[in-house]
């Protein structure tokens, strides 16, 4: 979901950088080919997030949530020489999509997928991120945030997708709607946690940038 009109996300999006071609087959693919393409972060939101990574050049990074991998290529842009992406997903029929674009962008080398459950893969891998997208199941934001935040060098950057749940998050939230339910307290953990400091832009679903103190 966007929060600002058709015509004004058009207007912005051009007077935006393009993004790479090969994103823009991804995209075509993803609409082709597989369910839910509007899981897609997007040109506007893929240009944030490769501006990001570029700012923080980044050495390791660490991706909740692959889809077919739009964002891991947006992410990739930033890396530094010898820099790598974990890119963690559960859906084993996408492997094979996100590998093929993975290796035509020429960042191949750099990018290790991990199929299975991220509450489960996580603790496995090494400390020392300094970038974080998480953008999975919304019901485990608080056990995907509490499992990363010991491995984030000082300093490092998370980036949080789809915080404002198309607007779900200012109102009541029904019993049985448990994602608004564990986004309304994300969303309050961001904001007054003493070990980060927060901002949650407006951009597309709503993205929170915090920074790890």
């Amino acid at each position: 979901m966007d929060f600002i009109s058709e015509e004004l996300l058009d207007y912005v999006t051009k007077n935006s950088h393009d993004e790479p071609d090969i994103l823009k087959e991804l995209t075509r693919e993803t609409y082709q080919k597989v369910l839910l393409p509007r899981m897609l972060s997007g040109a506007l939101q893929g240009r944030f997030l490769s501006m990001i990574s570029k700012l923080t050049s980044p050495k390791r990074i660490l991706e909740i949530g692959t889809y077919t991998g739009y964002a891991t290529l947006c992410l990739a842009e930033g890396l530094i020489k010898g820099g790598s992406i974990d890119t963690l997903d559960k859906n084993e029929e996408l492997f094979d999509f996100q590998r093929k674009y993975f290796d035509r962008s020429g960042y191949g080398s750099q990018i290790k997928q991990h199929l299975g459950n991220a509450i489960d893969i996580i603790p496995s891998l090494k400390t020392g991120y300094d970038l974080v997208f998480l953008d999975a199941d919304k019901t485990n934001y608080l056990n995907y945030f509490e499992l990363v935040l010991p491995k984030m060098n000082s300093g490092g950057v998370i980036l949080s997708d789809n915080v404002l749940w198309s607007g779900k998050v200012i109102k009541q939230a029904d019993p049985k709607d448990k994602d608004t339910q564990v986004l309304q307290k994300f969303n309050r953990l961001l904001a007054s946690d003493p070990r980060i400091e927060s901002v949650l832009l407006p951009l597309r679903d709503g993205l929170t940038m915090s920074r790890v103190r």
